[in-house]
C-alpha cells in the first residue's frame, strides 16, 4: 500500500509568470488539447454533453506560470486556437497548485472557486456543464488505462 501524496497550496515566484508570459503560448494549447483528445479517445468524457461544447471558445490561464491555452471543440475533437478573435465563452484562471489539486481530486472546483483560488468567467450554464463533465470522469478507470497512475 503506497502513501497518499498531498499537493500543497503554493504560488510560484512572480518572476516566473513575468518570464512565462513572454514565451510562446502555443505549446500549452497543444498539450492541453492533446490531453483532452486522449480523454475523448479513452471515452472518459460523457459524450452526451459534448454537443454543448461545440464551437465554444475556452481559455485556461495558469496565473503563477504565465501560461495560457485557448481551445475549442469542433467536429468531434478539441482544437487549439492560437489567435482568438473574441473573448472566450468560458475562462478559467488559477495558480498551478489549484489545477494540480483539482486533477488529483484533492480539492473540487466549487471549493477552489468559493475560496477565491479559481476564477471562472463567462457563460455560467456552460461552466456547469464543464464542471459536471469533469466530475463524471472516473479516475479509477483512468488509472487502469494509464499504468503510471496506479498505486
Amino acid at each position: 500500500m503506497s502513501a497518499q501524496f498531498t499537493i500543497p497550496k503554493f504560488k510560484l515566484p512572480g518572476f516566473i509568470a513575468s518570464i512565462g508570459q513572454k514565451l510562446p503560448q502555443w505549446p500549452h494549447a497543444l498539450a492541453l488539447v492533446a490531453g483532452l483528445n486522449a480523454a475523448l479517445k479513452m471515452k472518459l468524457l460523457p459524450e452526451s454533453e459534448l454537443d454543448a461544447l461545440a464551437d465554444k471558445l475556452f481559455r485556461v490561464r495558469i496565473l503563477d506560470t504565465g501560461g495560457e491555452a485557448t481551445y475549442t471543440y469542433r467536429n468531434g475533437l478539441f482544437r487549439p486556437v492560437f489567435r482568438p478573435e473574441r473573448e472566450p465563452d468560458l475562462a478559467f484562471a488559477a495558480n498551478l497548485s489549484a489545477y494540480l489539486q483539482m486533477l488529483a481530486r484533492q480539492e473540487d472546483p466549487d471549493t477552489l472557486f468559493f475560496n477565491r483560488e479559481l476564477e471562472i468567467t463567462g457563460d455560467t450554464e456552460l461552466g456547469l456543464i464543464v464542471k459536471n463533465m469533469l466530475d463524471a470522469i472516473e479516475w479509477p478507470q483512468l488509472s487502469a488505462k494509464l499504468p503510471l497512475l496506479r498505486h
